[in-house]
């Protein structure tokens, strides 16, 4: 259903106005599978790791990579102002578990993550490696299997129809 709807979307012509008049390239905001899928675990990636200008960052790779910029910016905001804090939280106990490091008494006040960045640091972002690459691999991966099945329930309703 999602696929239809992005589907959709895409064929709109004030969407075609749109990018004609500033000159962007409609690639970007293709809705195939390999584009929605790359979107999604570009967005993934770059939500986990605790940055700020997350939506830059994931801007920042449209010359590099082929993706769905919209799906990207989207996801970026998983992490948002208010999932943030329990997310890095996990994440550095996660860290700190790979790492083998005794974990601090944590407190989700901006004075006590200054004054402890530097003991939080390395677990912290060995966390959020963990959970960026599992993460967006784990959702392109099913994404992709979700939408080729998709595809293939709608080739069949379209025979039995016929």
């Amino acid at each position: 259903m999602i696929r239809k709807t992005l589907k959709k979307t895409t064929k709109s012509d004030k969407l075609k106005e749109f990018l004609k008049k500033y000159k962007i390239n409609p690639e970007f905001l293709s809705t195939n599978r390999k584009m929605i899928t790359r979107g999604l675990m570009l967005g993934l990636f770059i939500a986990f790791i605790p940055m700020p200008m997350q939506m830059a960052a994931t801007l920042l790779f449209m010359p590099f990579f082929r993706f769905n910029v919209p799906m990207a910016v989207a996801t970026v905001w998983i992490t948002n102002p208010f999932t943030m804090p329990p997310i890095y939280v996990i994440e550095y106990y996660t860290g700190s578990f790979f790492l083998g490091t005794e974990i601090t008494d944590v407190q989700m006040s901006l004075k006590w993550f200054t004054d402890n960045i530097d003991d939080i640091f390395i677990p912290l972002y060995t966390g959020a490696l963990f959970y960026s690459v599992t993460s967006s691999v784990l959702a392109y991966y099913l994404v992709r299997f979700f939408w080729k099945r998709s595809v293939d329930r709608d080739k069949k309703m379209h025979r039995h129809d016929r």
